[in-house]
């Protein structure tokens, strides 16, 4: 019996902007992955895993390849902006392209293999299509959306924006990031299902220099994270919208794990963020299934990418003496 059916797995310990994963090849170990309960899996795997902001895997559907996201406690994601990178790094092993789609939560998201932003470290943009309205938001929602308004509800003080980067998101400028008041907000969000049915994901973001922001997330499923792919695109595209940023040139947004850049378009076809970062694979693991509990436990330990994980501690260091 090979790998491939034996409910034994590769999978690979990745980031992006410090947002950490477990990513599993769903397409040579098609087996394994369709008989796996999705929840379980990424329950145990970030577990076993010291901690995990999520499970990624990549897939094989009727229009090429596509991303599925899990977050620790189970839930899955529509979308993840650090993580998609990352799976566009495995996907590049069948898509002999610099520039492909990748499908996540039933949207095409267009993916190229950029120029390394940071040394050698395996850099790649992501082009994601922002709405102002969606169903995971039922609050009411002017003509031009729902930009630097109070929400009540949440707090009396802040304003949000509420935007759709495949995922719902409200993110609000402060004078400094209280992590505290974050967490508040996050678990406040949980008592709120009139207003997000499906929750949603808070950010509080501030400005701190010309075309730089730094970004703080709670996220549904996982709570505060050291990075978010879709929160820095949608906080982003929030202080573009309300004056905070420039459109149309590149922004420096910084968070917990790193750095990515982004770049905030709007014309007729609406809004459109290009979110630019690294995709780095920290290590190499095998893992088996229990078949009675679903649970899924390393085969020994994880094997470090050395040079992988050096380049993005040096990137670290310079990114922190320039603060």
């Amino acid at each position: 019996m090979t790998a491939e059916n034996s409910g034994i797995f590769a999978l690979t310990l990745c980031h992006g902007s410090g947002n950490r994963f477990a990513l599993i090849d769903a397409v040579r170990f098609a087996a394994v992955a369709d008989a796996a309960d999705k929840a379980v899996l990424a329950r145990s795997l970030c577990s076993a895993c010291g901690g995990l902001d999520g499970l990624l895997l990549l897939v094989r559907n009727v229009d090429g390849y596509g991303m599925r996201m899990f977050n620790p406690d189970g839930s899955e994601a529509e979308m993840c902006g650090n993580g998609i990178r990352c799976v566009a790094r495995l996907a590049r092993s069948y898509v002999a392209a610099e520039r492909f789609v990748l499908h996540s939560g039933g949207r095409p998201y267009e993916v190229v293999c950029e120029a390394p932003l940071f040394g050698d470290i395996p850099t790649f943009g992501v082009e994601i299509p922002l709405r102002l309205r969606s169903s995971d938001f039922c609050g009411e929602v002017p003509e031009g959306g729902f930009v630097d308004r109070l929400l009540p509800e949440l707090d009396d003080r802040l304003r949000f924006t509420y935007l759709n980067p495949g995922n719902p998101h409200i993110a609000a400028a402060v004078d400094a990031i209280d992590r505290g008041a974050l967490r508040r907000l996050g678990e406040r969000v949980t008592e709120l299902g009139g207003l997000f049915p499906r929750g949603v994901n808070v950010s509080l973001y501030r400005v701190c220099g010309p075309q730089r922001i730094y970004v703080a997330t709670f996220e549904r499923g996982a709570g505060i994270t050291a990075s978010c792919g879709t929160a820095m695109t949608a906080s982003s595209t929030a202080a573009c919208l309300a004056g905070r940023c420039r459109w149309d040139e590149p922004i420096e947004v910084r968070n917990a794990g790193g750095m990515v850049r982004s770049l905030c378009r709007r014309g007729a076809e609406g809004l459109r963020t290009r979110l630019t970062g690294n995709a780095t694979f920290e290590a190499d693991a095998r893992a088996a299934i229990d078949p009675r509990t679903g649970e899924a436990t390393l085969c020994g330990a994880p094997v470090p990418r050395a040079e992988e994980i050096a380049a993005y501690d040096a990137f670290l260091r310079r990114m922190n003496e320039t603060e």
